[in-house]
């Protein structure tokens, strides 16, 4: 009777301890409270810690970065284009306590943050250029995003640690037009850059012919110039030698005409004997005989008697 006793106090003494301890994981912080209300600072930092059992229980809340996933939006940008936005936040509980009188427990959480997301959200996205959101400040529209959200939800007991948007896209419909419409900007844009490359080719071809052309006559008026400077030396040398002896100046253009005009060839001359371009064959001199001479200085028949050439 006596163990049986001793057995139901170490029992009782046994639930007694158990129920007066309870442990905090790192993950985890806790609130002590007494009836519903809370009796102690939270509990942070992992370890041991002791409640009066039967009268206090423990609530625990993550201590890690939670996410927060939403369903995609379709709100409109500035310049009146509709978009399918699908963002998502994440946060953490930075006051337990204020937590616990506020919203309790994380699924109330996710659904206040939900509404505060979305209504942020379609604010910032409102205000902002379809161009702006999707290439050239989408992270300032993140940041202004997340700033209003941390600001609700600092009443909450929550930190908003980030907030990302997955994907903003044009509706199907609405895509097809805008690349059709960017299409043929695009083309545009190529064949005005086309044309303008003509205009330069032609402007560039026109120069350089206009260029050729003048540096084609230059060259021929230098050359003509040297053409002449060299043929007014040549008759300056030849009316020099012809100067100097003209009976050697006759000789030598008598036998360049030689040489040009008896060269083997095709080529057939009619000529009378008496010719003046024959008088070096008859006389190295290239004296002429007189008119009714016999080339031997002495008269014909017909000259010396008038009479018998008329019989």
């Amino acid at each position: 009777m006596r163990s049986g006793i001793l057995a139901i106090v170490l029992l009782i003494a046994a639930v007694v301890a158990y129920l007066s301890v309870f442990i905090v994981n790192p993950t985890q912080q806790a609130l002590v409270l007494q009836f519903g209300k809370i009796v102690e600072q939270p509990k942070k930092d992992p370890g041991l810690y002791f409640k009066i059992p039967f009268v206090q229980n423990v609530v625990y809340f993550d201590k890690r970065i939670l996410n927060l996933n939403m369903p995609p939006l379709e709100p409109i940008t500035s310049d009146k284009k509709r978009l399918i936005v699908d963002a998502f936040a994440r946060y953490q509980i930075s006051n337990p306590v204020l937590f616990y009188q506020r919203v309790q427990n994380i699924q109330t959480a996710n659904r206040r943050l939900s509404t505060f997301l979305q209504s942020s959200l379609r604010s910032e996205v409102g205000r902002t250029s379809f161009v702006a959101l999707v290439r050239d400040d989408r992270t300032g529209v993140m940041e202004n995003i997340r700033r209003d959200i941390d600001a609700n939800a600092e009443q909450l007991g929550i930190e908003v640690i980030d907030v990302k948007i997955r994907r903003a896209d044009l509706p199907d419909a609405n895509s097809q037009a805008i690349y059709a419409r960017m299409q043929t900007e695009r083309q545009q844009e190529a064949t005005e850059i086309r044309a303008q490359g003509e205009e330069a080719a032609r402007r560039i071809r026109s120069r350089a012919d206009r260029d050729a052309t003048v540096l084609v006559a230059e060259a021929r008026r230098d050359s003509e110039i040297m053409r002449g400077t060299g043929d007014a030396e040549r008759n300056r040398i030849f009316a020099e030698a012809f100067g100097a002896d003209p009976e050697f100046f006759a000789f030598y253009r008598s036998m360049q005409a030689y040489e040009a005009g008896l060269r083997s060839g095709d080529t057939s001359l009619v000529l009378s004997p008496d010719s003046s371009f024959f008088r070096f064959f008859k006389d190295p001199s290239g004296i002429l005989p007189a008119p009714g001479t016999d080339g031997n200085g002495s008269q014909g028949v017909s000259d010396r008697n008038p009479s018998l050439a008329a019989q």
